[in-house]
């Protein structure tokens, strides 16, 4: 098998023409000859470029508004059959069938159609049928032919043939079949994932999942590990969506750590200015204030140790002031609705402080997918989209929490939220003050979170905790009364927990003798 093959024909379809002239000029140059359909062949014919139409290779026109052109032994003959088999070229020369060697096809865009929340019909009739089939085809004979998804694509073609005398190598062309498989994998997965969604499947017989390589990674979450981070299209406002306005790459923990610290701030809301301080996914410092500023100074208070070179997000622009406060200690990402120019400015002086900035913040009880990897498996479930308010609380203890409380319970709920189980989570006056993430206990997450707020108040200078009076949330039930008790001697007189433990007489009556007031919310939140 030689190394290299002539380009002499080729095939371009493409939805997105931009740099189509130039490619159809450039290829034109070395002599190939192009055949084109639709508009394609138009744009092109109009550039003063010799064009076969398709229907003129098949012998058939264009019918059913287009939905059936390629479709046809002269076009996928073209693709398919082995120049190195004399059989091949038999069939070929019998049905006058010539060769295509390089194929641009861009698909229909089905994906773009979704995510402007097109109707039923318009999506469908945005399914490219004939584009997968010939990308396919063209992809199964790659030592063959140079199969092209995208302009880069295109580019590297041309690249070769400029340097090559019009020749591609069989190195770059089996780099773009694959490349090929895995966009139209992407694609046909992004249609069933949508047609599952509009029949409410929640567990249909296949699944598949696919995304666009956003940025290649140095590494993962350690120098030995190869990564990669891929979009898929959806629009929910976080990393994924972000403008970065300044700094270095983002980096995998970068990126995983950012997504954990905006989805915790989509929860709290945007009723009241609200910072959240994130370190290896789990919040260390999460705060409420009239002003943003006073809102971060107490997130920090929380664990100021911890949020070293962590990530700060925010619910509303950024401004100069809150700025300057952040830029005080080593921060590794800061995101936000949007900021203003003071603030770029402050944050210019830290050339390698990475800026993202959204348009909005995540809708927490917006529907969605989670998807995780397991040796031989993939374990798929809805986003946590639960979500509790006052109304669903039930009083449980003779005593009833205070206005206050309920509304700290509430804050330390949607904050226990987003921390790892086991999670026990301390508020006082819309702030945590002491938050234990992951242990195997929940009883040793309670001791680890009244420890740090031990220790805030100790690098503070404060004459007590400010667990002293704090209400305290449990992501999950108390299987014993021991780590309530526990939250109770770290000053706690309220809890927030799901309940429906067998236990929970015995829990509810160690509230009562501890003098605590509690409620259940029926909902549990774990997160591993």
């Amino acid at each position: 098998m030689t190394e290299r093959f002539k380009v002499r024909r080729a095939l371009i379809s493409v939805s997105d023409k931009d740099g189509l002239v130039e490619h159809g000029q450039r290829l034109a140059s070395h002599g190939v000859e192009l055949v084109s359909t639709g508009g394609t062949a138009r744009t092109l014919k109009e550039a003063g470029l010799d064009v076969i139409d398709v229907a003129d290779l098949t012998g058939f026109p264009e019918m059913m508004d287009g939905r059936v052109k390629t479709l046809h032994p002269a076009v996928h003959g073209g693709l398919l059959y082995r120049r190195d088999l004399e059989s091949h070229r038999k069939d070929a020369e019998r049905h006058k069938i010539s060769a295509i060697d390089l194929v641009y096809i861009n698909l229909y865009p089905f994906e773009a159609a979704v995510a402007s929340g097109s109707d039923f019909e318009t999506c469908v009739e945005n399914i490219d049928i004939g584009g997968p089939a010939m990308l396919r085809a063209a992809a199964k004979n790659g030592q063959s032919v140079a199969v092209c998804t995208d302009a880069g694509d295109v580019a590297a073609a041309l690249a070769e043939m400029d340097e090559q005398d019009g020749e591609v190598s069989i190195a770059l062309s089996r780099r773009l079949a694959a490349k090929t498989y895995a966009r139209t994998a992407a694609y046909d997965a992004a249609i069933s994932g949508w047609y599952a969604e509009q029949l409410q499947d929640t567990v249909p017989d296949w699944a598949g999942f696919g995304g666009q390589l956003a940025q290649s990674l140095r590494y993962g979450e350690n120098p030995h590990q190869s990564a990669a981070f891929y979009t898929t299209g959806a629009k929910r406002p976080g990393v994924a969506t972000a403008r970065q306005v300044q700094g270095k790459e983002l980096s995998y923990n970068n990126i995983n750590d950012t997504d954990a610290a905006f989805e915790l701030i989509g929860e709290l809301g945007d009723e009241r200015p609200a910072v959240a301080i994130i370190k290896h996914a789990n919040p260390c410092g999460v705060a409420t204030d009239d002003s943003l500023v006073e809102a971060y100074r107490k997130a920090l208070e929380c664990d100021s140790t911890s949020a070293f070179g962590g990530i700060v997000a925010l619910n509303r622009l950024l401004d100069e002031e809150t700025a300057t406060e952040i830029a005080k200690i080593f921060t590794e990402v800061v995101i936000a609705p949007g900021a203003d120019q003071g603030a770029l400015s402050v944050f210019e002086k830290k050339k390698n402080l990475r800026l993202l900035l959204t348009d909005g913040i995540p809708d927490p009880e917006a529907r969605g997918r989670v998807v995780k990897t397991v040796a031989g498996g993939l374990l798929v479930q809805d986003r946590d989209f639960g979500r509790v308010t006052r109304d669903d609380l039930r009083v449980v203890t003779e005593k009833a929490p205070s206005e206050s409380e309920l509304d700290d319970m509430l804050f330390a709920w949607r904050v226990a939220k987003h921390v790892k189980s086991n999670t026990i989570v301390y508020v006082k006056d819309g702030a945590t003050v002491g938050i234990g993430a992951g242990q195997m206990s929940r009883i040793d997450s309670a001791r680890i979170a009244a420890r740090k707020a031990v220790d805030a108040a100790d690098a503070a200078g404060w004459d007590a905790p400010k667990t002293r009076g704090c209400v305290a949330a449990s992501d999950a039930f108390f299987p014993f009364a021991d780590g309530l008790l526990q939250a109770a001697e770290a000053g706690a007189t309220a809890v927030i927990q799901p309940g429906g433990s067998i236990r929970d007489d015995e829990v509810i009556e160690a509230a009562n003798e501890a003098g605590l007031a509690m409620v259940f919310t029926g909902m549990r939140h774990f997160r591993h």
